[in-house]
């Protein structure tokens, strides 16, 4: 298994190489640029239904190819694996490797959720409290080792080690508590939809009115869009009888990807677009 990741990941360094020079991403080649996107509209509604997908894809493979949660969590931790060695790996961003990572997380996080609240019987609060304690040791540590939990500063391994490390605690806590909340009969999954909806609502205001920590808002939106996201999946993809619309999994999880795939491309024409502007500015300029 070590080898196949390595190999792995060294084909996909060689893809996103080569994917950077054709698509102009030059201007990211500074190592001290973020490696992470710009935190706009857009990124929330692209994580939104990278959630969704999470929540989909993982539930298909899990229930609809009746695999287990044990084995699908394995598949989709070794798939996070290979795909955050590269993103980690690589020398400057890149769109559709960054966005891979975060949909990697989401199944697996869905997976692993489901396996310790059902499999192994801890249940909705006990899996909660387990990963909200996660999530803090996460951010604890980062905090701890390099001063700072911001996203504007994921400029370098360990950095964005510890990223992705409370990416996947939180989006697997995420999926706890949606699911608890979707199970209890007095919201149902468009009820709680809407729960965790208002309370992004919430934190927006918040970024907006107050002086509160952006980066304290950022990982709460974080964590929030995870169990939003599951909510949706789970309206989309559950049985009439229990609330859902009863969709296909894998038609669900397609859809999800193509607009994903679109979103993203449409954002990253968008950010090349402004860097032109930019550059021609400064030659005006001089």
């Amino acid at each position: 298994m070590p080898e196949i990741i390595t190999l792995l990941s060294s084909a996909c360094d060689r893809l996103v190489t080569s994917g950077n020079e054709r698509c102009g991403y030059s201007n990211f080649s500074d190592p001290m640029k973020s490696k992470v996107p710009q935190v706009t509209f857009l990124f929330w509604l692209i994580k939104i239904c990278a959630t969704t997908l999470g929540e989909t894809g993982g539930d298909a493979v899990s229930m609809s190819l009746k695999l287990g949660y044990a084995i699908s969590t394995a598949i989709f931790f070794a798939f996070f694996l290979v795909t955050v060695i590269a993103q980690i790996r690589a020398k400057a961003f890149h769109p559709y490797l960054y966005w891979t990572v975060i949909v990697a997380t989401t199944t697996v996080g869905t997976t692993t959720s489901d396996f310790l609240t059902r499999t192994a019987g801890l249940g909705y609060p006990g899996a909660s409290i387990v990963l909200f304690l996660l999530v803090l040791v996460c951010l604890g540590v980062w905090r701890w080792k390099l001063g700072t939990v911001s996203v504007d500063h994921v400029t370098e391994p360990r950095s964005e080690s510890f990223y992705w490390a409370t990416i996947l605690a939180s989006n697997t806590l995420g999926t706890a508590l949606g699911d608890a909340l979707a199970d209890n009969e007095s919201f149902g999954f468009g009820g709680a939809a809407l729960v965790f909806g208002g309370a992004l609502a919430v934190l927006a205001v918040c970024y907006f009115f107050t002086k509160l920590s952006h980066a304290f808002l950022f990982w709460a939106a974080f964590i929030l869009t995870r169990p939003l996201g599951a909510t949706l999946g789970d309206l989309l993809t559950k049985p009439h009888e229990e609330g859902g619309l009863e969709l296909s999994r894998f038609a669900s999880s397609a859809v999800l990807f193509l607009f994903i795939a679109f979103a993203v491309w449409f954002s990253s024409r968008a950010l090349l677009a402004a860097a032109r502007a930019e550059r021609l500015s400064s030659r005006e300029a001089t």
